[in-house]
């Protein structure tokens, strides 16, 4: 299959394998279908969830397997690959072995719009960041959808585009580097790029991989696109020069911005004061980073300054990111199971000046848990480590701060529970994939809010 060129991509009567079933390739599976292609999903997998999904295919009259990849698959045309498999993978080496192409569900989706796109990148802060700019893009001229990482597929999105069309869309996508492996067209009119640190080099290995996927994601982009990204980062104050897409950079240093700021205010393009420093809605200097990283984006497309600063004003955050569950003893139960590694985590201990009780654990990323040693002595007067990476974070960090080490998640709440003092804080902020205990860190925060509602009074 040719796909040199994106304005002659059809797969009508095309052979599409979709290997993967979870979300996004549940929702790529359903729109290759739609558009007339010839489909085989296979998933590894036998969970309810997953046969549930193939029930619905079937029914569709889609081929599905489950619990294997058998040679099936490389009778295609198209391979369209879910973000948790490898590029590394044998059959995906199997399959350029077979001259098939391979793409994610992202670039294989955006084939089929020319509704501008924002993506958002970043190794902190993606989900806050898209979702403050999907409230900025919503007036009479532009209707921001939110899709991507942060759960909802964007071929879910594109199916809806193509059924119901709106001139007004402008889709703003969460990005993450396993989705930018196999890109061929995607190109977003605005990439932003908050931060860049160490995280999933158990998948990248080295930093400089890591990088590299995460500026595939603007690899397209022309000089009449745009790129805003974090002027305060080295990585990516260099990384970028390359890229032809305008600079719209964004700080909490710097002047030469779009909205400077000093102690007490944020600053207009015009230097007319925009925004009081005590009138923005989420705490952190990281929410304020991400709050300007949006507002620039959004004055770039035209978004009204009065819409920017209300939901500046107004927006107060997102589930499993820094999200406060209950109040109980005057102890406060955070729930931030977003923080999938340790650059997370510090921001986290560093938005509050309380005792910290700070849970951590699950499947290490590859990250060095020692790099939180320095973290840990201002307020962190416990740490409860769990799950697969309990030991390891025992072994790392237990000789300098006072640690428990348990199995499960629930016990670590019950425990925390026990050991806490009013006046203190709770925190899950794991700093690991949950996929030892959990489908998803979403099912984690969940469970751990469930947990925590069912403490009682002591």
């Amino acid at each position: 299959m040719d796909l040199k060129d994106r304005n002659k991509i059809s797969i009508r009567g095309k052979k599409i394998s979709v290997i993967g079933l979870g979300k996004s390739g549940y929702a790529a599976t359903l729109l290759a279908h739609h558009l007339g292609g010839k489909v085989f999903a296979s998933d590894l997998g036998s969970t309810q969830e997953i046969l549930d999904r193939t029930n619905l295919l079937h029914q569709k009259g889609v081929q599905c397997e489950t619990g294997q990849h058998s040679d099936l698959i490389y009778d295609a045309d198209l391979f369209i690959v879910s973000p948790g498999i490898s590029k590394d993978a044998n059959i995906l080496s199997k399959a350029q072995d077979h001259n098939i192409p391979i793409v994610g569900e992202i670039e294989f989706a955006s084939w089929f719009t020319e509704a501008p796109i924002i993506a958002v990148t970043g190794s902190n802060g993606k989900t806050t960041t898209v979702h403050i700019l999907a409230a900025m893009c919503q007036s009479d001229s532009v209707n921001g959808e939110l899709a991507g990482n942060m759960g909802i597929p964007f071929s879910e999105k594109v199916i809806d585009e193509i059924k119901h069309p709106d001139p007004n869309r402008v889709y703003i996508l969460e990005i993450s580097s396993f989705q930018m492996e196999f890109i061929y067209h995607f190109k977003p009119k605005i990439g932003i790029f908050l931060n860049i640190s160490p995280d999933h080099l158990d998948r990248h290995r080295t930093m400089a991989e890591y990088v590299a996927m995460k500026l595939n994601m603007v690899q397209n982009q022309i000089s009449t696109d745009a790129v805003v990204y974090n002027s305060d980062d080295p990585q990516l104050a260099t990384s970028l020069n390359d890229y032809p897409g305008q600079k719209l950079p964004f700080s909490l240093l710097q002047s030469n911005v779009t909205f400077p700021l000093n102690a007490t205010k944020v600053y207009d393009a015009d230097g007319e004061p925009f925004i009081y420093m005590y009138e923005v809605a989420l705490p952190g200097k990281h929410n304020l980073a991400n709050m300007l990283a949006a507002a620039t984006a959004a004055n770039h497309i035209g978004i009204d300054k009065k819409n920017i600063a209300d939901v500046m004003k107004s927006f107060a955050g997102v589930e499993h990111r820094l999200e406060h569950v209950k109040k109980l003893n005057d102890i406060l139960y955070i729930n931030d199971s977003k923080a999938t590694n340790l650059e997370s985590v510090i921001v986290a201990l560093e938005s509050f000046d309380k005792p910290v009780v700070l849970i951590l654990g699950g499947r290490n990323k590859g990250a060095d848990f020692r790099l939180l040693l320095p973290h840990t002595k201002r307020h962190v007067k416990l740490i409860i480590s769990y799950g697969e990476a309990g030991g390891e974070i025992a072994a790392a960090l237990g000789d300098a701060v006072r640690l428990k080490r348990l199995t499960s998640l629930m016990d670590a709440v019950a425990t925390a529970h026990t050991l806490a003092s009013p006046g203190d804080i709770v925190l899950l902020s794991p700093g690991c994939a949950s996929f030892d205990q959990f489908s998803n860190f979403e099912e984690r925060g969940r469970q751990f809010k469930s947990w925590v509602d069912e403490l009682e009074v002591n």
